[in-house]
């Protein structure tokens, strides 16, 4: 895992879809963490790690 990789999981955990946003941008992955995160903070960071890291 880069450092890249690193900070962008640093930043899923603190705010989900901004982790999200930095590497796909507003595509529909971004969407769906973010409505993720407001039904609920910690579904949005278990689909933030997993978009980042799979």
């Amino acid at each position: 895992m880069g450092s890249e990789t690193f900070l962008e999981v640093i930043l899923a955990i603190l705010l989900p879809p901004v982790g999200v946003f930095l590497r796909y941008g507003c595509g529909v992955e971004f969407w769906i963490d973010l409505l993720l995160t407001i039904l609920g903070y910690i579904p949005g960071i278990i689909y933030a790690i997993y978009v980042l890291v799979g």
